[in-house]
């Protein structure tokens, strides 16, 4: 019998851990997302979205999907792997530059499955669950939030699930930070975690401006984890994306706890690319 998952499992199975290796023979782990672009009825296109600087020079890359058992749930355990040559050349840019996202369509792999009698089980996030002006103006501040994905490459690997990090929101969602189409979290920000998905998760009930909504379920993907301001040895603070590989390295920077997201509205600017394809 297909067994009804949770909001919280649902998202679990939402993500992806991606493997990178690169030329000089350095390998990076960073988080993608599924999602649905260019509906149109019961068609779309399903694609994983992550950080472009998550792939970046990456000439070969590695996923895991999980298979579905006979009765539609997930089968723990029994994981298929996806290896890639080019891997940077397989991923669709955001159309502006200075947005540090990109998306990799994955139909085909899909469909080869199919041909081999295989079927994966994810979860697909899309644009419902982007949060609507009028949600945006009822957040009072310091809302909860969930972020998975995959901090310092960590992962139940036998199971093929992220971990879960929470936080809150540190600056205003409504408003631009500095100017740019992002917002401010309080949360531990690792190698790793660049691409993942920022959730506002409240179970149970949450408060908004028109005041206490008791027994309420509200789940919106607020956006994408990309980047973190550190303080240096010598009290500067710079920005910098968060970093996939893991090498030692002599200690100059500090994670301050802080980490920057692209918001989520930002990924409808995938859906001209993919509607023309």
């Amino acid at each position: 019998m297909k067994k009804e998952l949770s909001p919280l499992e649902q998202l679990s199975h939402s993500t992806v851990r991606i493997e990178c290796e690169f030329a000089d023979g350095n390998k990076g782990t960073g988080t993608g997302f599924f999602y649905i672009l260019a509906r149109n009825g019961d068609q779309h296109v399903p694609v994983i979205i992550t950080n472009k600087h998550v792939v970046k020079n990456a000439i070969k890359g590695e996923f895991l999907l999980t298979l579905k058992n006979a009765e539609g749930n997930p089968d723990y355990g029994n994981n298929r792997a996806f290896r890639f040559d080019n891997f940077e050349s397989m991923w669709h840019p955001h159309p502006d530059t200075n947005v540090d996202l990109c998306a990799m369509p994955i139909a085909p792999l899909l469909r080869m499955a199919e041909q081999r009698n295989e079927s994966f089980f994810f979860v697909t996030l899309e644009e419902s669950l982007l949060p609507s002006s009028e949600e945006i103006e009822d957040f009072v501040g310091l809302e909860e939030i969930t972020m998975v994905g995959y901090p310092n490459g960590l992962w139940d690997s036998q199971n093929n699930l992220p971990i879960y990090r929470r936080g809150v929101l540190a600056s205003q969602y409504g408003k631009y930070w500095n100017g740019k189409n992002e917002f401010l979290i309080d949360a531990a920000c690792f190698p790793g975690s660049s691409g993942s998905p920022v959730f506002l998760y409240n179970v149970g009930g949450y408060q908004t401006r028109k005041g206490v909504q008791l027994g309420g379920v509200r789940i919106k993907l607020l956006g994408v984890l990309y980047a973190g301001p550190q303080h240096s040895v010598t009290g500067e603070v710079k920005v910098v994306t968060i970093p996939t590989l893991q090498k030692p390295i002599t200690v100059s920077g500090i994670p301050n706890n802080l980490g920057i997201v692209i918001k989520s509205n930002e990924i409808k600017a995938f859906e001209a690319r993919f509607k023309q394809s």
